[in-house]
């Protein structure tokens, strides 16, 4: 499946009961020695009150709390294993997540930003730069660009993932570039990843740091490199914002077998 490019395999683990190492995930996840994805996401039992729950990992065997174009694939499928139900409620690491199916796409409210940071400054290979940060079940670092095509997302990524202002886990990186009132273009570099077409939650904290740098209104509409667009909304809520909402496509590309 795919979420605004953001490719995943999933696999339904009720019954079968896999315990993937890092190594098998990495060889599904290879683009050319298995399936090839960004992640792989397992459904699971619930262990509260959800509908589900899901284990999400990296390309790199690593796992992962949260992922915002990962929840809309997941909810997608979830989707075809309770009766075509229109919501969807799964647990993560991050907390528990609520989805909305409508058409096409798919609407996941997300849990509460946390640790919202505007205005630090780290030195990098191109000289100090002014980092924003938020975590959106995730950890994400914001800077802004005149020009996301000219952005060095590669290089910088990696800088600002491993530098030690966010050690020990780490950041995401997004480099996002203004492009109308309430509208935005991203390019995120994703730990356990690299760069990926798009970053659901990568998306999130781009779009809530514009809008309290920006006094944006909601929602906030952005591009992603692999060229679709998301939708983030939110609700103003004194120095915060709250209700936070990611809308965009979940995909079904193929369904197989692969031995592991």
């Amino acid at each position: 499946m795919n979420g605004a490019g953001n490719d995943f395999v999933l696999i339904d683990n009720r019954e079968i009961g896999l315990q993937l190492t890092p190594e098998q995930i990495q060889r599904i996840c290879h683009r050319q020695r298995g399936v090839g994805a960004d992640g792989v996401l397992l459904l699971r039992l619930a262990k509260g009150d959800a509908d589900l729950g899901w284990d999400f990992f990296n390309r790199d065997g690593s796992e992962a709390e949260m992922c915002g174009n990962g929840a809309r694939c997941f909810a997608r499928f979830a989707q075809r294993h309770l009766d075509g139900q229109e919501e969807v409620s799964f647990e993560t690491l991050a907390g528990v997540i609520k989805a909305r199916l409508d058409g096409e796409s798919v609407t996941v409210s997300l849990t509460p930003p946390e640790d919202f940071r505007i205005g630090d400054r780290i030195s990098t290979s191109a000289g100090e730069l002014e980092i924003h940060s938020v975590n959106t079940g995730v950890p994400h670092a914001v800077l802004f660009v005149d020009d996301a095509d000219q952005a060095m997302v590669s290089q910088l990524g990696k800088e600002i993932r491993y530098h030690e202002r966010y050690a020990p886990d780490g950041t995401n990186v997004n480099f996002v570039q203004l492009t109308g009132q309430d509208s935005i273009r991203v390019r995120t570099y994703e730990r356990g990843v690299g760069e990926t077409l798009a970053c659901g939650t990568g998306v999130t904290a781009a779009g809530l740091i514009t809008a309290k740098l920006h006094d944006c209104d909601s929602p906030i509409r952005v591009r992603v490199l692999g060229g679709d667009d998301l939708s983030v909304a939110f609700e103003p809520d004194d120095d915060s914002l709250t209700n936070v909402r990611l809308t965009g496509p979940a995909e079904f590309v193929f369904s197989g077998q692969i031995e592991i």
